[in-house]
């Protein structure tokens, strides 16, 4: 995909949705606390960002993904907080902090677990001008912490130091609620963002500083019936409401029949496994051993590793770039990797066999193959190997699910060189030609003993109106590292067509059709 098109593609994904304070409901007869959600869309200054953005993920590149927690983190703690792109269309709140509550815009994120906002002490970033700052000064529940603290994401960073203070979400008030003060915003992203900060509706697993998040002690100071929360979002680009977040429950009105519920399978996300994926009515093989899959509502699209999203790309026709080491892989050790298959050499020690990796493994997939397309000619050496290991494995990934089908080393190889061609564009996005999408395959997911199935008008996002729409694949590269990884995303795409219960009593993440 053109660079030009990709500056386009970020921030125009989705409409953005925007949750005021005033209007929240809490039906005395079902315990519910309902926050309506509303739609608004990104401006041309999320352009002028995106094209920024393309210089820190090429910077990011260059860092290995080295972003992390700043309090009580280790390498092991490296995870898809770390890599989480907010200038993606979000779910936005409003909520109160302090007495009398000073109000601020935060995405209501399932794929982090800290409050922060913008402190009245930012004085050195630009972007907090453009945004409400916390007063502690003007709150009178206010309580001093001053433990210092610091978030890395994919799109930028925040530093700061925890508070104390109550937070009011809707009409509930979360008392003595720790939260970071954000005295740090250097990212192009917080600059141009229509939000002030983020509330996390993770676990404290994954808790910048081991805070306690304010789910918990919405929790713990008995403010709710039962210990659930939802998300139903309107799809209905026509209609004003967005959907509704609703803590204590579900409303029976937001889904039809009954809920699929998976356990947590490890606490941090609301991470769980899922099966095999169906193109059609034809099994992938990308998950016939199981997957770790994340519900998020953080993140607009539905993502995964980038070898499996180019297989699920070039199925639905979309346009990407061509990764020169993918090719040359094949061009290369494509016969070679063959001939190893065949002779029943382990595939997690070929790529190193070949020189492509290190013996240890290390590097295979730290950094995703869709940034190693650079314009800058003083890439690193160290970066190209990294990036020639990663077209090795996904090279690998594709031919042990091509012998898995019987094809002919000929066949197998074309197929693969087809999907160089279809690998995502260096921001992530992917474009496909709209008047396509009636021909489109579906694609399913099979979660719990369920199939969830997104027809093509569900995963393709159309952008602008008539002779400047862009349609967007909904299937978007990232290549989460180990311990966490490799993990699939569910984000907004899939929560859109399926409302998803959180049921922390239970340990559990629930799917029904949405209504």
């Amino acid at each position: 995909m053109e660079t030009g098109r990709g500056c386009l593609a970020i921030p125009l994904l989705l409409s953005i949705l925007l949750l005021p304070l005033g209007f929240p409901t809490t039906g005395a007869a079902d315990a519910l606390i309902r926050i309506g959600l509303r739609k608004k869309p990104l401006g041309e200054n999320g352009r002028i960002a995106a094209r920024l953005l393309d210089k820190e993920g090429k910077d990011l590149m260059a860092r290995r993904h080295g972003l992390r927690g700043g309090v009580g983190s280790n390498e092991e703690d490296e995870d898809i907080v770390s890599l989480k792109n907010y200038l993606n269309a979000q779910y936005f709140g409003e909520i109160g902090i302090g007495s009398p509550a000073q109000k601020f815009t935060v995405i209501f994120d399932t794929g982090s677990s800290n409050l922060w906002i913008p402190s009245s002490k930012c004085i050195l970033s630009v972007a907090c001008y453009f945004h409400s700052k916390y007063k502690s000064t003007a709150s009178s529940t206010y309580q001093k912490n001053g433990k210092s603290a610091e978030i890395h994401y994919g799109s930028g960073s925040i530093s700061g130091f925890f508070s104390e203070d109550h937070v009011t979400i809707g009409n509930l008030i979360v008392k003595n609620q720790d939260f970071i003060e954000a005295t740090s915003e250097p990212s192009v992203t917080f600059l141009v963002a229509k939000f002030d900060g983020i509330l996390g509706l993770g676990f404290q697993e994954i808790s910048v500083g081991d805070a306690v998040p304010v789910w918990y002690n919405m929790v713990n100071q008995g403010l709710i019936k039962d210990p659930v929360f939802s998300f139903w979002f309107n799809r209905n680009a026509e209609e004003g409401d967005g959907g509704e977040i609703v803590f204590g429950g579900a409303d029976p009105n937001h889904y039809k029949g009954e809920h699929v519920y998976v356990p947590v399978s490890q606490k941090g996300y609301w991470q769980f496994n899922m099966g095999d994926l169906f193109i059609g009515d034809e099994a992938t093989g990308l998950c016939s051993g199981g997957c770790a899959v994340i519900a998020d509502s953080g993140t607009s699209l539905i993502a995964g590793p980038t070898a499996a999203i180019a297989e699920i790309n070039n199925r639905i026709g979309v346009s990407g770039v061509v990764s020169q080491e993918c090719k040359a892989v094949v061009a290369q050790y494509g016969q070679r990797i063959f001939e190893m298959l065949i002779s029943q050499t382990q595939p997690t020690k070929m790529c190193s066999q070949i020189g492509l990796c290190a013996s240890d493994g290390t590097g295979a997939v730290s950094i995703a193959i869709e940034n190693v397309v650079s314009e800058n000619k003083n890439v690193s050496s160290g970066l190209h190997n990294d990036a020639m290991c990663n077209a090795c494995e996904m090279a690998l990934v594709w031919m042990q699910n091509q012998l898995s089908q019987n094809q002919t080393q000929e066949e197998m190889l074309n197929h693969i060189n087809e999907l160089c061609e279809r690998l995502p564009s260096p921001m992530g996005e992917s474009s496909v030609d709209c008047a396509a999408i009636p021909s489109m395959p579906s694609v399913s997911f099979t979660i719990g003993d369920r199939i969830f199935e997104l027809q093509p008008e569900q995963y393709i996002l159309k952008v602008g109106e008539g002779a400047e729409e862009q349609c967007i694949s909904g299937f978007t590269a990232l290549d989460v590292p180990p311990p966490r990884g490799p993990l699939w995303i569910l984000g907004d795409v899939f929560m859109g067509v399926y409302h998803t219960v959180f049921d922390y009593g239970n340990s559990r993440v629930g799917f029904a059709q949405a209504a």
